[in-house]
């Protein structure tokens, strides 16, 4: 098994940490209903229509 260095030097994935967010932002999104979320709403925690906005699309 091999450890990654003490030190500081491991490299930030900035791509899976904004993965790993998106999903803690749907855990909690899903755990504050009664039933599943609708696609609207996790469209709303994904932020997808700002995002197409953004685009342009």
């Amino acid at each position: 098994m091999r450890v990654a260095p003490v030190g500081g030097t491991a490299v930030q994935d900035h791509v899976a940490l904004a993965e790993i967010e998106l999903c803690g932002d749907l855990i909690i999104a899903a755990s504050a209903v009664q039933d599943r979320l609708s696609l609207e709403s996790i469209d709303e925690v994904l932020r997808v229509a700002e995002l197409r906005d953004a685009s342009g699309g």
